[in-house]
């Protein structure tokens, strides 16, 4: 029988509140795909991270929802860095992490903020206002007011960007099964809604998650999704290069990601988010 250290931690914190928690399970090389996912469901986080060593890369890290594994997660990325960094076993600096997203650098910054590298955006499909009215429930023609397109992109799992007029996020009713169906078909990890935000707010954006096809009815922030929504601003909004969003309000988990993305002759070199993280437990799984 394993015993199984797993730490818990809240990603994306906002003043050491908030956040979205993640498992954290260290040295995970002789684990198989089945405890991983074993693991997981027991911890019950949207996503653990798995940490294993690399003949490459400073570590191999994979992670793993409650229903199966997927290429690439931010918050819990944040999770594993900043409990690495929390141990001793890092200093701040950038290190690399091999994930089936690929090889992506990680810098932890002297006050703990981590900031993830993300591949570059790949815009993958749109949609119609009529397709999302209906599994949203909010009239196409207030979609359409924003006069912004509905688009799936990509910086390591396939994100459909939805954007609503300011006053409707926090309206949104999800059906669980019709997106997790609507996403089955199109090949899609789940729906990120958001709404601009004006001065004198700091944030860009507010935004709400849905990813009930892996097990995440909605979730108070996530890395991944932030990078493509970054990519999607910086293409369609003269809004600068640096992001702030908000989410997680909806569940009374308010949480805070920050975002940047590089250019050169308009064509996107760089993307990366960054956050705070806090753990908050330890637990031992038996297998």
């Amino acid at each position: 029988m394993l015993n199984i250290e797993v730490t818990l931690v809240n990603s994306f914190t906002k003043d050491g509140t908030g956040g979205n928690p993640a498992g954290v399970v260290l040295n995970a090389d002789k684990l198989s795909a089945a405890q991983k996912l074993e693991i997981a469901k027991a911890i019950g986080c949207s996503e653990t991270a798995f940490v294993a060593s690399d003949d490459v890369a400073d570590y191999e890290v994979s992670f793993f929802t409650t229903t199966g594994e997927v290429d690439f997660c931010g918050h819990a990325t944040l999770a594993t860095f900043s409990t690495l960094y929390d141990l001793s076993i890092l200093t701040a600096g950038t290190y690399v992490q091999r994930t089936k997203a690929g090889m992506l650098a990680v810098t932890i910054e002297q006050d703990g903020k981590v900031i993830m590298e993300q591949q570059l955006p790949q815009k993958l499909a749109s949609f119609s206002y009529q397709q999302m009215a209906k599994i949203i429930g909010i009239d196409s023609e207030i979609l359409e007011s924003t006069q912004l397109p509905i688009e799936v992109i990509s910086t390591g799992l396939a994100d459909t960007i939805i954007p609503v007029p300011n006053g409707y996020l926090d309206q949104i009713q999800p059906n669980d099964v019709a997106i997790a169906d609507f996403c089955k078909q199109h090949n899609l990890v789940g729906f990120h809604v958001f709404e601009l935000c004006e001065p004198p707010n700091r944030f860009t954006a507010s935004c709400r998650n849905f990813a009930p096809l892996f097990g995440i009815p909605e979730e108070s922030a996530t890395g991944s999704a932030s990078g493509a929504l970054a990519c999607y601003l910086q293409e369609h909004l003269a809004l600068g290069n640096d992001y702030i969003f908000e989410q997680g309000r909806a569940m009374n988990c308010a949480s805070i990601i920050t975002a940047s993305v590089k250019t050169i002759n308009a064509d996107i070199t760089s993307v990366k988010v960054g956050g705070f993280a806090r753990n908050i437990n330890t637990v031992n799984i038996r297998l």
